[in-house]
C-alpha cells in the first residue's frame, strides 16, 4: 500500500474480502473525505470500483487481479454484490464510480483550480465538464481504442500521467484497461495524486439524463436500465459474463462449508 494519509486509521480494519476481492468497506462520505484531504503530493494512488462482471476477469486473469488486489482503495460498485453479501452476513457498502465523481465535483472543497487530467472520454465530455465546473486547470487525453490488447499504448499513457501530475487522474477507457494502467503507473512510482478508474462517470456527470434514476439505482437495477438502453453494446457484458458471478458465489460458499467440517 502506497497511501499517506493522515486518515490512515479510518482503513485500519476496514477491509473486508468477498468473492475473492479486498474491499474497503466505507460510506461513501468517508472515501471522499479521504481523497480531498489527501496530501496531493503524495505518490499516485489507484482508486478501483469492481463490479460483478469485474469480478468474472479478476478470477480468470492473475494480472487483471493484481490490478485490482494491490489498489490503494476497493470500492464495491454492484448493489448486488452487496446483497449477495448481506446474505452472508458482510455489511459490504456500495459506492458506484458514477456517484464517487458526482459527490467530489459537488463536495464544498471542490477546488476548480485543482490540477485535473482526464485520459479517454471525448473532447465534448472535457468541454463540458469545463464548463460546468469552471475549471481552470484540465489536461484532456484523448486515448485511442484497443488499450487491452496494445500494452505500447498503455504504456505511452502511463508516460503521459507522470509528464502531468495532477491532484487526480480519471481513467476512463473501459475495464480492465483503466486498471491495468492505474496499477502500472502506481507500480513505477513517479507519478503523484490519485487515479481513479470510473468508466462511463464522466459521461454520466456531465449528462446526468443517461444514467439510470435514482430510484432504479437503489433497487439494483441500472444495469437493465443500460442493457435496454443499449442491447446491442452491452447484452454480452450483463446477461453472458455477469450472471458468472453468481458462480463465483456458490464455489466460494462451497470452500466454508467444506472447511467448517
Amino acid at each position: 500500500m502506497t497511501i499517506l494519509l493522515e486518515q490512515d486509521d479510518l482503513l485500519t480494519g476496514r477491509r473486508l474480502r468477498f468473492l475473492g476481492v479486498h474491499y474497503d468497506a466505507l460510506e461513501e462520505s468517508d472515501i471522499l473525505d479521504l481523497l480531498i484531504r489527501r496530501n496531493e503530493g503524495a505518490p499516485f494512488a489507484s482508486l478501483v470500483t469492481p463490479n460483478a462482471d469485474h469480478l468474472v476477469r479478476i478470477d480468470r486473469s492473475v494480472e487483471i487481479a493484481r490490478a485490482y488486489h494491490e489498489a490503494d482503495f476497493c470500492l464495491n460498485d454492484s448493489r448486488v454484490v452487496s446483497i449477495l453479501a448481506w446474505l452472508r452476513g458482510l455489511e459490504l457498502t456500495t459506492t458506484t464510480g458514477a456517484d464517487l465523481v458526482r459527490a467530489l465535483f459537488h463536495a464544498p472543497d471542490f477546488d476548480p483550480d485543482w490540477p485535473l487530467l482526464l485520459v479517454g472520454g471525448d473532447q465534448d465530455i472535457a468541454t463540458a465538464l469545463t464548463r460546468q465546473f469552471g475549471l481552470t486547470n484540465l489536461t484532456h487525453y484523448d486515448a485511442p481504442m484497443g488499450l487491452l490488447a496494445d500494452p505500447e499504448k498503455r504504456a505511452k499513457i502511463v508516460r503521459f500521467i507522470e509528464d502531468h501530475p495532477a491532484r487526480f487522474t480519471f481513467l476512463a477507457v473501459g475495464s480492465p484497461q483503466q486498471e491495468l494502467i492505474a496499477h502500472a503507473v502506481a507500480q513505477r512510482g513517479s507519478a503523484v495524486g490519485v487515479g481513479l478508474c470510473i468508466g462511463a462517470a464522466m459521461e454520466f456527470l456531465v449528462y446526468p439524463e443517461r444514467r439510470a434514476p435514482q430510484w432504479v439505482s437503489r433497487i439494483g437495477l441500472e444495469w437493465l436500465y443500460r442493457l435496454l438502453r443499449e442491447p446491442r453494446r452491452l447484452w454480452r457484458r450483463y446477461l453472458v459474463h455477469s450472471p458468472k458471478m453468481l458462480g463465483l458465489a456458490a464455489r466460494e460458499w462451497a470452500t466454508e462449508r467444506r472447511g467448517r467440517k
